[in-house]
């Protein structure tokens, strides 16, 4: 924490992180993450660095194609606060995409959170509505908070190739649409699909990334449990007593490691109403009984909807 202040007050112009590459090669060089089917692959591994702070606050593994510029494969925080990207299981998105290429047409549009629809892309070849490092929300912890400039500047400088005014109007759409209720929002899907079918893929994660874009229209937080020796029955009883004491309305929970659960919370019954709410397996959702989209797959916190093509006129 101290290191982060001195390096906030001292370099008042400057990113309060940088990326420092420790490792790349391909695949075979990094087989515990289980890309064999994808050989062509590189992949960089780099160590997110605090000036001050001995360890790094954040381990990255990103992944390209040739020349491509490259797509963040996999994200490990090692502090307590919330920054930059979330945490994922590449198993799980491992998974996703081989659900992806079974289950969903070569030519249909797929629409997802802008790094997962990323992810899609690379390891699955079909084409995602949004393309480019959108870098919203920008998630950050309270101390870099007077450096969001510098940050953004940063990430930009660092991924390279920005979003067009297009793509960024688009995914703003694709938020309100997240954020209406379960008829109005599914239509905007649909817009955003070109009234053709399309497929729609959400995280658990996406609640939180989603309430820091909207927080009036949906209201999140989290809480990291232990799971200590399996002990489901233990684990939620804890969940439902955070529950009750700060007076939120709904929850689903996510396991983030072995050792770890991760809760997520809607802070009001309005929040619960939302089209994203619906969709994922809150205590108060049924996602199963969903018309407007469908449920096609579902693994971990990933959950695939089919969205219905535009009925014409004369039908």
């Amino acid at each position: 924490m101290f290191g982060w202040l001195a390096y906030t007050w001292l370099s008042p112009g400057q990113a309060p992180y940088q990326y420092k590459l420790t490792e790349e090669g391909g695949i075979e060089k990094f087989s515990k993450l289980g890309l064999e089917a994808w050989p062509d692959l590189s992949i960089s591994k780099q160590e997110v660095r605090v000036e001050g702070v001995d360890q790094p606050v954040a381990v990255a593994h990103l992944a390209s194609r040739g020349n491509a510029k490259p797509i963040m494969l996999v994200w490990e925080n090692r502090t307590g606060e919330p920054m930059v990207f979330v945490d994922g299981k590449l198993s799980e998105l491992i998974a996703l995409a081989s659900a992806i290429a079974k289950h969903v047409p070569k030519d249909a549009p797929i629409l997802a959170w802008w790094d997962t629809s990323r992810q899609i892309q690379l390891l699955t070849g079909y084409e995602t509505i949004f393309k480019s490092q959108l870098g919203e929300p920008l998630i950050t912890p309270p101390l870099w908070r007077p450096k969001v400039e510098a940050i953004k500047s940063y990430e930009r400088e660092f991924w390279g190739a920005p979003a067009s005014a297009e793509e960024s109007r688009k995914f703003q759409r694709f938020a309100d649409a997240l954020t209406a209720d379960v008829q109005e929002g599914s239509a905007m899907l649909r817009e955003l699909a070109g009234g053709r079918e399309g497929y729609i893929a959400v995280h658990l994660s996406d609640l939180y990334k989603l309430g820091l874009m909207r927080p009036d229209r949906l209201g999140v937080a989290y809480k990291d449990f232990p799971l200590r020796g399996g002990d489901v029955h233990g684990l939620s009883g804890m969940v439902k007593r955070w529950l009750t004491d700060n007076k939120y309305t709904s929850y689903s929970v996510h396991g983030i490691s072995e050792n770890y659960v991760r809760a997520y919370f809607l802070t009001d019954a309005k929040s619960g109403n939302t089209l994203l709410a619906q969709m994922l397996p809150l205590t108060t959702s049924q996602p199963l009984d969903l018309k407007a989209v469908q449920l096609v797959y579902q693994q971990g916190g990933y959950w695939v909807y089919k969205i219905p093509p535009a009925q014409s006129s004369s039908s």
